[in-house]
């Protein structure tokens, strides 16, 4: 059977006799499915394909499908995944679920507003914040209940997709052999330096039955709640992947749409309730390697292309680049933002991460999550003031700078957020840089006390448990920091952001090293 072959089937769905209706059916096509659409209802049919990494030849074999699709999705979105509908063949015509043969099967789902998928979101700049920290819950959640896969093989299977990928770029003309051995060499050595992780992680159970489609357009917001859909259904082995390779997916289509803030944000958050922090190393690598996917695919689109051809030679192109620059080393470096409450620390810590280190940007260490992830509550959640006194507050410091220690031992770039008016703790904090051998940094945020007690009283808190009492204390030690460069942060953000990014440029020239201030140029202590 081909798609041809469904012409009937088709003409069933697209029939809005067939629902009892008789407003139009909406209809999308896809290369491997068809979609239906109509009142509250979507169905989805498989077309008769048989390509090398999928079979739906037959209406078994396609039913089988529907009912593997309406399983995985159910993990991640069960209020959109209803049931699976038989097509039988009745005299005349089809019908659903009657006692006929097969024809075909169809995935019912609940229709949602096309404006609420994350894919349009991201076009009409409505992503937020919060849709992005709900969506890195979404997906941490989700990969903590994957069912994991007990014989994996970490650095083997990845080599496994570099051949693949190889051959893909090979198949067309789109890239020549130059390009093609130099990205391919440049994967290898990368390998060849995380092998040894890759495997610890296979070991450690980090490979697991994952989305393996996660990309903007498989995510949607559906009655307020982020959802994840349209897993990859057909083929377990190419969706049964390192956690953090399925992560990659979103993270490489944000970073190539140019939403580098968002995508630093979702890996961030996704990191501070994941654990295995030591993983983030890798991200810069898998994400190169989901690029490097789509492109050899989006170029063998090209080559068969009727329409539309250039157009898709330069988005090939584009995640070509991407995954080249993606593998280039850089070293690592140390950035510690400090400031009284409500100076903007964690904004601008924020702001800064996408411009600093690898993509997807630097690794953000909070001291308001930290303490929160101490005391096992959420980040939003009030913790009490014993959680704010001297001996907890020290292990908070302690913990970050030990973390940002080893972080940076693995060439990932680090900014700490928080407060730091104490002489200690800015000196335990370039002290992890110095341990590590790599470059540090420090920003003072500063603005008028009066600015500081307005933020506090209008601002969304976060992970900040920070209230004007807080302030004041801290604003009766009156700290003077000398030794780090100060940021005025009484204006906008972004003029805020354009000090700090000068300051760290100049901390670079100045130096002469790649990662700006060498650790034995350390200035002493200003108090």
């Amino acid at each position: 059977m081909t798609d041809r072959d469904q012409e009937a089937v088709k003409a069933f769905l697209t029939d809005p006799a067939t629902y009892g209706r008789t407003d139009p059916v909406e209809r999308i096509d896809t290369h491997i499915s068809h979609l239906f659409l109509i009142g509250s209802s979507a169905f989805k049919l498989k077309r008769a394909v048989r390509l090398p990494y999928l079979d739906f030849s037959t209406p078994e074999r396609r039913l089988d499908i529907c009912e593997r699709e309406l399983s995985l999705n159910r993990r991640t979105a069960p209020e959109l995944y209803l049931g699976v509908r038989r097509i039988t063949a009745r005299a005349g015509g089809c019908e659903f679920d009657g006692a006929g043969p097969l024809l075909d099967a169809v995935v019912e789902m609940c229709r949602f507003d096309q404006e609420g998928i994350f894919d349009q979101m991201a076009k009409d700049g409505k992503l937020t914040s919060q849709h992005l920290d709900a969506l890195a819950g979404e997906i941490t959640t989700f990969h903590a209940a994957a069912t994991v896969d007990e014989m994996a093989r970490g650095a083997e299977n990845i080599a496994a997709v570099l051949k693949i990928n190889e051959a893909g770029f090979r198949q067309g003309s789109v890239f020549n052999e130059d390009e093609i051995s130099r990205l391919n060499s440049a994967f290898e050595v990368a390998l060849q330096d995380h092998a040894a992780q890759l495997n610890d992680r296979a070991k450690a159970g980090q490979v697991r039955h994952c989305h393996g489609d996660l990309h903007l357009r498989n995510i949607c917001l559906y009655q307020g709640r982020v959802r994840l859909f349209d897993c990859l259904e057909f083929n377990d082995a190419l969706a049964t992947v390192d956690l953090l390779y399925d992560l990659a997916f979103l993270v490489m289509d944000l970073w190539h749409r140019g939403l580098r803030a968002e995508a630093t944000r979702v890996v961030n958050r996704y990191f501070d309730t994941y654990g295995y922090e030591d993983g983030y190393v890798l991200m810069p690598f898998f994400t190169a390697l989901r690029a490097a996917v789509r492109a050899h695919v989006t170029a063998t689109q090209a080559e068969s292309a009727a329409s539309n051809q250039a157009a898709l030679v330069d988005e090939a192109r584009a995640y070509f680049d991407l995954a080249e620059n993606l593998l280039v080393p850089k070293a690592a470096r140390l950035v510690a933002v400090g400031g009284l409450s409500g100076s903007g620390k964690s904004t601008l810590a924020e702001e800064l991460a996408p411009h600093l280190g690898r993509p997807p940007g630097a690794r953000v260490i909070s001291s308001d999550r930290t303490r929160k992830a101490m005391f096992d509550v959420a980040p939003s959640v009030a913790l009490p003031p014993e959680a704010y006194s001297a001996d907890v507050s020290a292990r908070v410091y302690s913990a970050m700078a030990t973390r940002a220690q080893k972080l940076l031992a693995g060439s990932v770039t680090v900014i700490a957020d928080a407060v730091h008016d104490r002489s200690d703790d800015r000196t335990q904090i370039r002290a992890a840089a110095q341990a590590a051998n790599v470059g540090f940094d420090g920003l003072w945020l500063e603005a008028d006390p009066d600015l500081l007690h307005s933020r506090l009283n209008t601002r969304d808190p976060g992970a900040s448990d920070a209230d004007a009492d807080v302030l004041a204390k801290q604003l009766a030690r009156a700290p003077t920091v000398m030794d780090w460069e100060a940021v005025s942060t009484a204006n906008s953000l972004a003029q805020s952001l354009k000090e700090a990014l000068l300051h760290l440029n100049e901390a670079t020239s100045r130096s002469g090293h790649p990662t700006g201030r060498r650790p034995s140029d350390a200035p002493g202590e200003g108090q």
